[in-house]
């Protein structure tokens, strides 16, 4: 089994199984595209459990993913994909860059979900960019894209839901998508408070990694408290 891949959060390893990846969740925590990082123990334990729940949670409802199983407390297998270069935002609630780039109060609840692209590039900062950029990039074909904006509002929504049912309101997320083999597209990387900016129902408390980024709070603490949410239902 070697090892493929290594990011910020994770390494990817082949196994024996033809399109089989193992996946190792780090005890890393970045924020501002590396810029603050710090090794913090447990952090993998958590965010593998985590995606690993929430990804069995919405494939009962209907949304598959690159998720197999989880294997130990920190690892998980996965389908092979090739991971499409962009980072897919759904946001329902104005916070983070949005507020900066065009003025919407923190908390302004949109209408209906907005999504947006930006370009997997570090080197870039990873850009805000258009549908007519993916298409001048090559990154997807247009059918893709709309495979992505339509799976990312039908995955909005059962995350919706389910942070509903734990007192938690989903303000915004980022999710990445592969292509198979034969050519499908599919949910890949994780979903977790890593990735998602979630709040309190009643005293918009923080659940994921702005904790971490505005030194609000103990991050281990914050995504167990999720996790013992999530176990709950």
């Amino acid at each position: 089994m070697s090892l493929l891949y290594e990011g910020k959060a994770k390494r990817i390893y082949s196994t024996d199984t033809e399109n089989v990846l193992r996946v190792e969740y780090k005890d890393e925590v970045t924020a501002g595209n590396g810029a603050k990082k710090d090794h913090i123990e447990g952090k993998g334990r958590l965010n593998n459990q985590i995606t690993s729940r929430i990804f069995d949670y919405i494939k009962k409802e209907g949304i598959g993913s690159h998720f197999i199983e989880q294997i130990s407390e920190t690892e998980q297998l996965v389908e092979a994909v090739e991971i499409i270069p962009l980072e897919v935002v759904v946001r329902n609630i104005a916070a983070g860059s949005i507020t900066k780039r065009l003025g919407f109060d923190k908390g302004h609840v949109f209408e209906t979900p907005l999504v947006e692209f930006f370009y997997k590039n570090d080197d870039l900062n990873d850009p805000l960019i258009t549908e007519d950029h993916i298409g001048l990039l090559n990154l997807a074909s247009e059918s893709e894209v709309e495979v992505l904006k339509q799976s990312a509002k039908a995955i909005n929504a059962k995350l919706v839901q389910l942070m509903d049912e734990m007192g938690l309101r989903l303000v915004d997320f980022k999710i990445e998508f592969g292509r198979t083999q034969d050519g499908r597209v599919i949910l890949a990387d994780e979903i977790s408070p890593d990735t998602c900016r979630i709040w309190d129902k009643n005293s918009d408390t923080n659940f994921d990694k702005d904790v971490y980024r505005e030194d609000t709070g103990s991050i281990i603490e914050t995504y167990q408290t999720f996790l013992n949410k999530l176990e709950a239902l």
